[in-house]
């Protein structure tokens, strides 16, 4: 009687397997994705392809995602068309369905992997990002979470695959840090971590306090898409202001001895940008130029959002201000997302990086 229920239930996995492949495979349209990977091979083996070295490496990196999501769907494909046969062989042998389970984990994973993808429709979601922590109101408490904030994106950052390139970080007063900016490297990592832009708040027993009271802090995480030269972006030269100083981060002798960080503030928009990781002046502010070219990309999207809101008498808010999350971990430990209502009881969990379950759930509420 147990094997016969086992094998109903996987019979039922197989159906709904089928039924979101079919899904899946209407989003990605393959047809289309042979297509745009034929137009990159052309592309690539024009003649003098690689004479404009940037522009040849962004159109490798784009055959290359798109080689992958294509074979990812055929294998999947090939995967998903065998189920049938496998379900019928497992009613009858029991080895037959411990792989037929197996079988269907790994096809329930990728299907979630490429319904995943399906949720990046915007014009940056697919490239890299540009990532801010900011420290809040709370003093030094504020400073220590902004820089827990950041461990924890870096870890989610390494989990993930991704390449992380720090650019700044500004040393809190006492401890943990006023700021740090970072580049997030990697297939869909905008779209990824735009869903983690706002405010973040902790509550915890303060470490700062000799009373061993309850503190709240709150810490900020800007994100911006990162674009090339080629996006257009107007920036006058006449309203900037770019000032230079010594790094007082890790980086070296040379960082530590010279004035050759760099700070660029954009006197329209207040947008203030810094870079000091970098060997050199001309370096850091040729960093800066572009994490300030992003910033006023997000601005702009920040404001067309706005108005098609209004346009459509939705309130919204989308300000980077708003407080998305809670991190309790006094008298209880919970977090929480403000904006889904999805929660953990884990947060040790979610402070390690574990925060892919908070991103799907708000890229699925607002696909």
């Amino acid at each position: 009687m147990a094997e016969a229920v086992n094998t109903e239930s996987l019979n039922s996995r197989v159906r709904s397997a089928g039924e979101e492949f079919t899904v899946v495979a209407g989003h990605i349209d393959p047809e289309a994705l042979e297509g745009e990977v034929g137009r990159l091979e052309e592309e690539m083996q024009a003649p003098g392809f690689w004479d404009d070295s940037e522009a040849a490496a962004a159109t490798s990196a784009a055959h290359s995602r798109a080689q992958r999501k294509l074979e990812a769907f055929r294998s999947l494909e090939s995967d998903v068309g065998d189920l049938a046969d496998m379900a019928e062989m497992a009613e009858s042998d029991p080895e037959m369905a411990a792989e037929l389970a197996e079988q269907l984990s790994s096809i329930e994973a990728r299907l979630s992997e490429l319904e995943e993808a399906r949720l990046f429709s915007g014009p940056y979601d697919a490239g890299d990002a540009v990532v801010s922590v900011h420290a809040g109101a709370g003093g030094t408490d504020s400073q220590d979470w902004a820089e827990i904030l950041l461990r924890m994106y870096l870890r989610w950052a390494e989990g993930r695959g991704f390449q992380v390139e720090m650019k700044e970080a500004s040393e809190g007063d006492e401890a943990g840090l006023k700021s740090a900016t970072f580049i997030l490297r990697g297939e869909n990592a905008y779209g990824l971590v735009a869903a983690e832009r706002g405010v973040h708040r902790l509550v915890r027993i303060s470490p700062f306090d000799s009373s061993s009271r309850r503190h709240t802090s709150f810490a900020q995480l800007d994100v911006a898409p990162l674009v090339d030269e080629n996006v257009d972006v107007e920036i006058d030269d006449a309203e900037i202001r770019v000032d230079t100083y010594r790094a007082s981060g890790a980086g070296g002798q040379h960082v530590n001895k010279t004035d050759s960080a760099v700070r660029i503030t954009h006197e329209p928009s207040g947008i203030v940008v810094q870079c000091q990781n970098e060997r050199s002046q001309t370096q850091n502010k040729a960093v800066a130029m572009d994490m300030l070219r992003a910033k006023l990309i997000e601005l702009e999207e920040r404001k067309r959002a706005e108005v098609v809101n209004a346009e459509r008498g939705e309130v919204k808010d989308v300000a980077w201000g708003s407080q998305i999350r809670s991190y309790v971990l006094h008298p209880y430990t919970m977090v929480k997302d403000h904006r889904t209502e999805f929660e953990v009881g884990d947060a040790q969990r979610v402070l390690d990086g574990d925060l892919d379950p908070f991103i799907r759930e708000y890229l699925n509420r607002t696909a």
